[in-house]
């Protein structure tokens, strides 16, 4: 193999450069304690659910609430909550930077709500939330 001294430290330098994030973040959890609401002892589905799935949910709400004009969420337990981030969402957890920037920030996303969502810092919810199985809108 030609120039095999600087093409093998070469290799191994590209390796040990990809596998240092590994390394780094090996064996570290990401277990944020998000500030719940007090007043509240149930959010739309279970706490796990919410945890692994809530972008994915909100995702749902936004297409079918815009697309499709499906403005009620019918969750696992047959209970029903307007679609809406703003109303539904942030009524109970009415600050954003106890809950959702704590767990975004430490996972280092950067979700596209609020682009359209304005709350600022130290807003709280601007919209007291809906009742439930009222028609709403997002």
């Amino acid at each position: 193999m030609y120039n095999a001294k600087y093409i093998i430290p070469g290799i191994l330098f590209f390796l040990a450069l990809i596998f240092v994030p590994v390394g780094y973040n090996m064996g570290k959890s990401f277990d944020v304690k998000p500030e719940l609401p007090k007043d509240q002892k149930d959010c739309i589905e279970d706490a796990q659910v919410m945890r692994d799935k809530h972008m994915q949910i909100l995702n749902d709400w936004r297409n079918s609430a815009v697309r499709d004009g499906e403005n009620i969420y019918v969750n696992s337990k047959g209970k029903k909550y307007v679609k809406s981030l703003t109303n539904t969402c942030l009524g109970c957890h009415k600050d954003k930077a106890k809950f959702c920037d704590r767990c975004h920030d430490t996972v280092g996303v950067n979700p596209y709500c609020f682009d359209c969502h304005n709350i600022t810092p130290n807003q709280k919810s601007p919209i007291p939330p809906a009742q439930n199985g009222e028609e709403g809108g997002h």
